[in-house]
């Protein structure tokens, strides 16, 4: 799809399962399972999405999945799906080789975000999955990442990040940084306390917003409809009051990294203060 001077394409490492309840926080099952039905294990279908951004000699990716290091007990807790196309497939699929990366932008690096970030080597290191790209991180991120609390310890997993510091192919930024002209990042806690969302400005009112964990599904547009992973779900609230207001008027394309049913839409007023999101078709 197009939008503006950029050509976006969405990606996806393929789909897999997450607690219903930690995904809604407090928002009560019988309400959100309307929208996300689980399994018998209480797990919810989540999709691992990136975005291919092209603009002239730049090609952008935004987020990198699941990566392919999980054993058989992380497949079965996070019920991978066996058999699909994988994040560097997607890719070829849509066109593009590894090597065509000019950047890579994290929003973040929990494990479900930055997999593809590295690859094993035929000689045996880790080393970056994209040999081209500079990896863009925020400086905050990677220091937690490195001494991570108790309660987000298990979401953090160095392979994805330490070998592309030991190739010389990271950028770090401090909040806010523009890889490529029109592509912004800008620090938005909440998840947790230096995650970014992507804002995308294609010239002439053309713009887009990837909310990463922010929204992170259509049911999550809704104010208070909160992750229970959330370091910080007041803060969420914040800035969701923030951003989907504005993302609203302004008729942006939306991006829900994990949503596996109409990923791409735009934000509706339903009533003062509550908005919906509308599937953008053929998408």
């Amino acid at each position: 799809m197009n939008l503006g001077s950029f050509h976006l394409t969405l990606v996806d490492d393929g789909g897999f399962r997450l607690d219903g309840g930690s995904m809604f926080g407090s928002v009560p099952r019988v309400l959100w399972e309307r929208f996300k039905p689980p399994d018998a294990r209480n797990r919810i279908s989540m999709a691992a999405k990136s975005l291919l951004i092209e603009r002239g000699s730049d090609l952008l990716l935004v987020d990198t999945g699941l990566g392919d290091r999980g054993d058989a007990r992380f497949r079965d807790l996070f019920g991978m799906e066996e058999g699909a196309a994988r994040l560097p497939e997607r890719i070829r699929r849509a066109g593009y080789e590894l090597g065509d990366v000019t950047h890579v932008l994290l929003t973040h690096l929990h494990f479900d975000h930055c997999g593809w970030n590295t690859r094993q080597s035929k000689a045996g290191p880790l080393v970056p999955t994209f040999p081209r790209a500079r990896y863009w991180l925020d400086r905050g991120e990677v220091a937690h990442a490195r001494s991570p609390n108790r309660r987000d310890r298990s979401s953090y997993d160095p392979r994805n990040w330490e070998p592309l510091f030991e190739a010389g192919a990271v950028e770090l930024f401090d909040g806010r940084a523009e890889p490529i002209e029109g592509v912004r990042a800008v620090k938005t806690p909440g998840h947790n306390a230096d995650m970014c969302i992507v804002l995308l400005d294609g010239g002439d009112g053309a713009r887009a917003a990837w909310w990463a964990d922010l929204v992170p599904t259509v049911a999550h547009v809704s104010y208070t409809w909160v992750m229970g992973f959330d370091l910080y779900p007041v803060t969420t609230i914040e800035n969701k009051e923030k951003w989907l207001p504005r993302a609203a008027e302004e008729g942006w394309l939306c991006f829900f990294g994990h949503e596996t049913d109409s990923p791409v839409g735009r934000l509706v007023e339903t009533k003062p203060g509550r908005y919906a999101a509308e599937p953008v078709l053929g998408s």
